[in-house]
């Protein structure tokens, strides 16, 4: 399907513009969502933020466009599910005592 721009008007190429930024969206959403399929709540993750040393924590929460994930230190982060990658769980003695993680007071 072909569209001459140029037979258009200025109100039909405002729709267009409109349709196909939406469009975008849509088709943003759908790999997004796609992504956030392949890790489930309760599983270690990793993302590096810019200009920072990695941050490993444990997904908690699906968004529309992100995940919510609790870092080992508590904090709390919305992030890109294009950003992460499964990582493996620490090998440390408290490890296998629970799947605690202990939340910062506000």
């Amino acid at each position: 399907m072909k569209i001459d721009i140029d037979e258009l008007t200025e109100a039909e190429l405002i729709d267009l513009n409109h349709r196909i930024v939406e469009r975008l969206r849509f088709l943003n959403q759908m790999r997004a969502h796609g992504r956030m399929l392949e890790f489930k709540i309760g599983d270690r993750v990793t993302f590096q933020p810019g200009g920072r040393p990695p941050v490993f924590g444990m997904l908690t929460r699906y968004n529309r466009k992100t995940v919510t994930v609790i870092t080992d230190d508590g904090l709390r982060w919305n992030v890109s599910p294009n950003l992460l990658r499964k990582a493996e769980s620490p090998r440390n003695p408290d490890s296998d005592k629970a799947n605690v993680i202990p939340l910062k007071q506000k």
